[in-house]
């Protein structure tokens, strides 16, 4: 990965050297402190000649301004006063780093006519530049790179004046710990399978010990010692040996119920016997996105140190044919004693996760557990990939998890649930199949996941089309988007932590 910027704070002063940006509200031009920067008015002028009008992340810019020392200076609309929601703030940040361009140094003066720019804002400016800066290069050996023109070694050095610069460093101490936990969960979507397997990635999980996280990792006979025929039928057919992660943060009470949030991890899906087209199977290395989800997710809450007990658990495995692999017909018995008959072998994710569920909520009794997992393509065929599906057995878990993706804008949409769909997933020869037929195939799969919950508050989030590949945006431009992580760090943030 390139260098990511290194951001600092400082009051209002005019930069002498390198790249300048300001902001200017749609309507209200620039503050004080912004029209400093530019005495000579020289982006009046550049304002009416690209009719820039100071829309939310539009950007305008002059090379070499007359009578200036700076090499650029660069104006980032700012949308209408009054208007902006915490989002817009992130995306700000994301419009300044989109304009970095070769810049080695650059100051953003946090200025508007007639506004005050707090701390909070600032923070979560800052950090919409290093989630829009972050790229994943690590395998490029061409480190002076053209296309961002910075080489990786020399990070820019980028100064967020503002009004209150103490301030707005401890609150991004804060928000810098959420964006870790993007970032890492970024990383490990997009390495490739060859070079994160289970192990590997256990071992990535393992490393979060460093910020207090408590570390357990099951290996393949301890998960046969607990029954778990569900998970290690998905992976049978592969040389690399799955895992089982166990993550605890206790920031909590001594004895208060953790929350929970268990993640699918496989490395890499072939969809086994039942193989998957040709076409697109390289997308597969992402069919961990819902662990890198709960492993970033940790790492934040633990980084910040988030007054709440929580639990991560993530199932490693990888779905490869082979002599050995999964046959279609075959029935496993599960951890919870239920049987399965597992008529395609390419619905794999669900079987990892029945495993993963039950282990947490007969070990840890949770407040809650939430699921994350890149499960179905009938997501992305009723939702697009603007949305992650959201399905429950909990009204006032699902409302609370829409209200944070509205507010992250990592956005849910409830899905139906029930026994008309449930009963399609039941089996002659078994207690239930691992497919429903198809129709509602992402609903037969979260219908599959609720047999593994007993009575206990639950959330399904089917984020196929929003973990990888998903549309480019103000604050990521990369494969693998860290989606869930913001989420979930605002969920517990907003209800669960004290």
């Amino acid at each position: 990965m390139s260098a990511q910027p290194v951001i600092s704070f400082a009051r209002h002063a005019a930069p002498r050297k390198g790249t300048a940006f300001v902001l200017a509200a749609e309507g209200g031009g620039l503050g004080e402190a912004a029209r400093a920067v530019d005495p000579s008015g020289v982006l009046a002028r550049a304002f009416r000649a690209a009719a820039f009008t100071g829309k939310l992340a539009a950007s305008v810019e002059v090379l070499a301004p007359e009578g200036s020392p700076l090499d650029r200076l660069v104006a980032i609309g700012a949308g209408k006063p009054g208007s902006r929601a915490e989002h817009d703030w992130l995306k700000l940040g994301g419009a300044v780093a989109a304009n970095l361009r070769k810049a080695r140094e650059a100051a953003v003066v946090l200025d508007l006519a007639g506004e005050e720019v707090d701390a909070a804002q600032a923070a979560a400016l800052a950090a919409g530049i290093l989630l829009r800066a972050y790229t994943f290069d690590k395998y490029k050996t061409r480190k002076d790179d053209e296309e961002n023109g910075r080489a990786a070694s020399r990070p820019v050095k980028i100064v967020v004046q503002c009004a209150d610069p103490a301030a707005a460093k401890k609150a991004f101490a804060d928000i810098g710990a959420v964006v870790d936990g993007v970032l890492l969960a970024r990383d490990l979507v997009n390495e490739p399978a060859n070079m994160l397997g289970p192990l590997e990635f256990a071992e990535k999980a393992g490393a979060l010990s460093a910020l207090g996280i408590g570390i357990e990792i099951l290996t393949e006979r301890e998960m046969r010692d607990l029954g778990m025929g569900s998970l290690l039928g998905v992976a049978q057919g592969s040389v690399r040996p799955p895992r089982l992660v166990v993550m605890q943060w206790n920031g909590g009470k001594a004895k208060a119920r953790p929350v929970a949030f268990v993640g699918k991890g496989v490395v890499f899906d072939t969809g086994g016997n039942s193989m998957k087209p040709a076409a697109g199977m390289e997308d597969m290395k992402g069919d961990m996105g819902g662990a890198a989800a709960v492993t970033g997710l940790m790492h934040a809450l633990a980084a910040r140190k988030a007054k709440v007990n929580a639990v991560g658990i993530i199932g490693l495995v990888e779905n490869m044919v082979d002599g050995n692999a999964q046959r279609p017909g075959d029935i496993v018995t599960s951890m919870s004693g239920q049987t399965v008959e597992v008529l395609n072998t390419d619905a794999e994710g669900r079987l990892v996760l029945a495993d993963a569920l039950w282990y947490c909520n007969d070990r840890f009794a949770p407040r809650f557990m939430i699921d994350l997992a890149t499960l179905t393509g009938a997501i992305m065929v009723a939702l697009g990939q603007g949305h992650a599906g959201l399905f429950s057995n909990d009204d006032e878990l699902s409302a609370r998890l829409t209200a944070a993706g509205l507010a992250t804008q990592e956005k849910l949409w409830r899905m139906p649930m029930g026994p008309e769909y449930d009963k399609l997933i039941d089996s002659k020869n078994a207690d239930m199949k691992n497919i429903g037929g198809r129709y509602g195939g992402s609903i037969t799969a979260a219908q599959f996941l609720k047999r593994f919950v007993k009575e206990t508050p639950w959330a399904h989030l089917d984020i196929a089309g929003t973990a990888m590949g998903s549309p480019a945006s103000e604050i990521n431009q990369s494969w693998g988007s860290g989606f869930g992580v913001r989420l979930l760090d605002r969920l517990v943030r907003d209800h669960y932590e004290g």
